[in-house]
């Protein structure tokens, strides 16, 4: 594990890099909305994954009451964001998706979040699908899905899979105080097996597993959303071996809609983000326990920086990386009024937060030309093109998605890392990858979930800053640390278990 602290005073300078992006929404192939009723006014997520293996990630982006689409990614290497339609079958009713291989075939699948029963697709390699919800046996329950996370348990062949629910569509008393539940699904000898209930719910809207103290022990985090539990509920971190919920921490009560991961200060213990309906909350892992950031660390995003709306804002996808690789983690949130809410803005740009060298952020999005005003939910922060800068997809709602190139001039070095296992969990999820250097020491958990309805199964990318002179391990799900090795700067460095 990584053990010391950052030190900014060590970091090589590195000439000023204002972030700047361009507007490439015009290499989409259609344009896709997130629409809907009042059952898609959260949702609207997006998957970024490889699923050609020609190293450009594809998207899956939710389409609500309209059908959710595969884009294909035909993008040149450093140049322009281009995709394609591709070939899935049509799917409404999606709220958001999660890339992973589930059967360990060394294809990525797809677990498709719905307002119903929820599906899986099964990957069959160059971006062709096939449904496996019944092959695979996947519960089924006319639910409202909204948030996802998974994790391979020790000896299993096939993941443990969350389903978040949110409010109960059965309920004619709702929709305040008609939370619905959520399960917990245990892997099966092919495919997913005993469902274990979460009752009451709290009506969640993102889900995190992570290994919070990196003891060996993954603990499942859920971000509830106030606004309909009203009261008595709270965020929730369940223990996952007996499904035991922690009751040993201090509760943090507000309007979840997504939820992000990232170590900050080069303990190698993750961080928290989770975003809400005014103030978005970071919190530090103090090993122990979570302690709120203060409002100097600039992370809070709490009211618009531009369009003239001063009403407080409402985050959604939080997402952290390093966009000027400086070899500090950045920190994007998408944002946007739930519908016609009076009391919060409804011109609201989403955030671009620069981590600078004393570990406060500072917005950036306005100067970075991503200051949409569109109500925005899910997004992926993705290199799209291959040339080591990542880039936004953005899903909005009611208005069409966006695509947004770095061209961020003056960046440091960087490199990306993909371990990679034989037989079960071929993704290693679970692992760590530790990279130390000149520009300070950083630690990336390989997850399946977070973020607001949709993640990604990609490369963890690393800046280096103006050095390239660092070292990088994998320790492997089962806590093995594999051998330091230098980094090759520009590259993405596909490490297998041996």
């Amino acid at each position: 594990m990584i053990r010391a602290a950052l030190c900014f005073a060590l970091v090589p300078s590195l000439a000023s890099a204002e972030p700047r992006f361009e507007d490439d929404s015009a290499g989409l192939p259609l344009q896709h909305v997130y629409s809907g009723g009042w059952e898609h006014f959260v949702g609207g997520g997006v998957a970024a994954f490889d699923c050609n293996g020609d190293d450009l990630p594809e998207l899956f982006a939710a389409g609500g009451t309209a059908p959710a689409r595969l884009l294909v990614n035909r993008s040149d290497k450093g140049g322009g964001l281009r995709f394609e339609a591709g070939e899935v079958a049509e799917i409404t009713g999606v709220t958001g998706a999660y890339p992973l291989d589930l059967d360990s075939d060394g294809h990525l699948d797809l677990f498709v979040l719905r307002v119903g029963p929820n599906v899986v697709l099964r990957g069959l390699g160059e971006c062709r699908f096939e449904e496996a919800t019944e092959a695979w046996h996947l519960p089924q329950r006319d639910a409202w899905t909204t948030a996802f996370a998974a994790t391979w348990e020790a000896g299993q062949g096939w993941p443990t899979v969350f389903t978040g629910n949110y409010v109960d569509r059965s309920d004619p008393e709702g929709p305040f105080e008609a939370c619905d539940g959520s399960e917990l699904i245990r892997p099966g000898a092919q495919g997913f097996g005993l469902v274990e209930s979460i009752k009451p719910g709290w009506c969640t809207l993102s889900a995190l597993i992570s290994d919070w103290q990196r003891s060996g022990t993954p603990e499942l985090r859920l971000s509830n959303d106030r606004h309909y539990y009203v009261k008595g509920g709270y965020e929730q971190m369940f223990r996952l071996a007996t499904l035991e919920e922690r009751t040993d921490w201090t509760k943090v009560s507000l309007w979840g809609m997504g939820i992000a991961s990232r170590d900050l200060t080069g303990d190698g213990l993750p961080e928290v983000m989770m975003t809400s309906m005014g103030d978005q909350l970071l919190q530090f892992n103090r090993g122990g326990g979570f302690e709120d950031a203060p409002y100097a660390q600039g992370t809070t995003a709490h009211r618009p920086y531009t369009g003239g709306d001063g009403r407080p804002s409402t985050g959604w996808h939080a997402e952290f990386g390093d966009v000027d690789n400086d070899g500090r983690a950045d920190l994007f949130i998408s944002k946007g009024n739930v519908d016609q809410m009076p009391g919060m803005a409804m011109d609201d740009p989403n955030s671009l937060l620069m981590q600078g060298k004393d570990g406060r952020f500072a917005e950036a999005g306005l100067a970075a030309g991503i200051a949409s005003l569109h109500r925005s939910r899910g997004a992926a922060l993705a290199d799209l093109n291959g040339d080591g800068l990542l880039d936004l997809a953005v899903v909005n709602r009611r208005a069409p998605m966006e695509l947004w190139r770095n061209v961020t001039e003056g960046t440091g070095a960087w490199v990306g890392v993909a371990p990679a296992q034989s037989g079960r969990n071929r993704q290693a999820v679970g692992a760590w990858v530790e990279l130390r250097g000149a520009a300070g020491e950083q630690a990336q958990e390989v997850t399946v979930g977070g973020g607001h309805a949709g993640g990604s199964a990609l490369p963890l990318h690393f800046g280096l800053g103006a050095g390239t002179d660092a070292e990088v391990r994998v320790v492997w799900p089962d806590g093995k640390a594999g051998a330091w090795q230098p980094v090759r700067p520009g590259e993405v460095m596909r490490i297998e278990r041996r």
